[in-house]
């Protein structure tokens, strides 16, 4: 298996990326369609939250209200924590389980806009991160998910910075260009990891790295091995 982390900021473009890698060949797993499984009716993640914060983040079909929610915790470090240790373990718990059911040989796209903030700490191959100006976030934001611009910036405020993303990431894919340009850069990039990803089954096939270990790229070039 080859693991790629996906992440970047809020309205980035981290979707229209993973959503063409997986048209490519890559196995998806987004992490906001997790999130939302585990605190399905029923789960004992929902049930958690609504001990910790009442049944008013609940509609009236005893499904999570999500705006709810998120005008409490996002107002209020403290709360947002609170929900985040609810939320996280489960995330985790489950992202592992579909990385672990993944075809043998296959390319993963991990997409996980908390990465950072989240600590996610997976074996990554590779780690990139979608980034688009402040001002294009806010303005998508607005136009897609309705938010006025004082709850568009609190979200962004409430997300890593693009220098932390950068910081971990290997590349940086700007979606701040026409989207033909941008979906060439994500297929050149897709390119070079199906190249690594050869690369990493020819060294556990020769038994030079363990199955599932983390190919060491920095000593890899262009497809021709370490």
């Amino acid at each position: 298996m080859f693991l790629i982390g996906l992440t970047g900021g809020i309205a980035a473009g981290k979707s229209t990326v993973a959503d063409h890698w997986q048209s490519l060949g890559a196995l998806h797993i987004d992490a906001d369609q997790i999130a939302r499984q585990v605190v399905q009716p029923g789960t004992p993640g929902l049930a958690a939250i609504e001990e910790a914060f009442g049944s008013a983040v609940l509609n009236e079909n005893a499904s999570l209200n999500r705006q709810a929610l998120a005008e409490v915790v996002f107002a209020n470090p403290e709360l947002r924590e609170q929900l985040e240790q609810i939320t996280h373990p489960l995330v985790r718990s489950e992202t592992a389980a579909q990385i672990a059911a993944a075809p043998h040989g296959a390319m993963v796209v991990y997409n996980v806009p908390l990465l950072v903030e989240a600590g996610v700490n997976l074996p990554f191959d590779r780690i990139v991160t979608v980034e688009a100006p402040l001002e294009e976030q806010v303005k998508r934001l607005g136009a897609h998910r309705g938010m006025t611009n004082e709850q568009a910036y609190a979200r962004i405020r409430n997300q890593a910075t693009p220098a932390q993303r950068a910081n971990i990431a290997d590349f940086i894919l700007s979606s701040n260009q026409d989207l033909g340009l941008l979906l060439k850069d994500a297929g050149k990039l897709w390119l070079q990891f199906e190249r690594e990803a050869a690369e990493k089954s020819r060294l556990e096939a020769t038994g030079a790295i363990k199955p599932g270990e983390r190919l060491n790229l920095n000593n890899y070039t262009d497809g021709q091995g370490s």
